[in-house]
């Protein structure tokens, strides 16, 4: 008799809500040739020290998070999965604007313009 246990697929760090599923797609729809999805990542910007910026991507870094959405793969940075972990991604627009929107648990606290946030 097999002594096999089953694993459950590892939890994203970064939850995506179908608003950015959508906006993910709508991104890949108009991306450059050689885009293969979308990176999430935190570079350091800001009164609080780090942002979040969402860009093209033209390969995979090996130890990026990568998750499948229906629109197009969704990368996340290594060097940004630790600040990120448990955070829900949404895309939000209104009459005045429109962006992602992140419910990040690890944010210490953020810049008064919302720019960018602390851990």
């Amino acid at each position: 008799m097999s002594d096999t246990k089953t694993r459950a697929a590892p939890k994203a760090a970064v939850v995506l809500t179908k608003a950015a599923e959508q906006r993910v797609a709508d991104l890949m729809a108009k991306a450059p040739e050689d885009a293969i999805g979308v990176k999430l990542s935190t570079p350091r910007r800001g009164c609080s020290g780090l942002a979040y910026s969402v860009d093209y991507v033209t390969e995979e870094a090996r130890f990026d998070e990568k998750i499948e959405t229906p629109g197009g793969l969704f990368f996340i940075d290594s060097a940004s999965v630790l600040y990120l972990i448990g955070s829900t991604m949404d895309w939000v627009e209104d009459d005045f604007t429109a962006g992602f929107v992140f419910e990040n648990p690890n944010a210490k606290g953020a810049c008064g313009c919302g720019e960018s946030f602390m851990v």
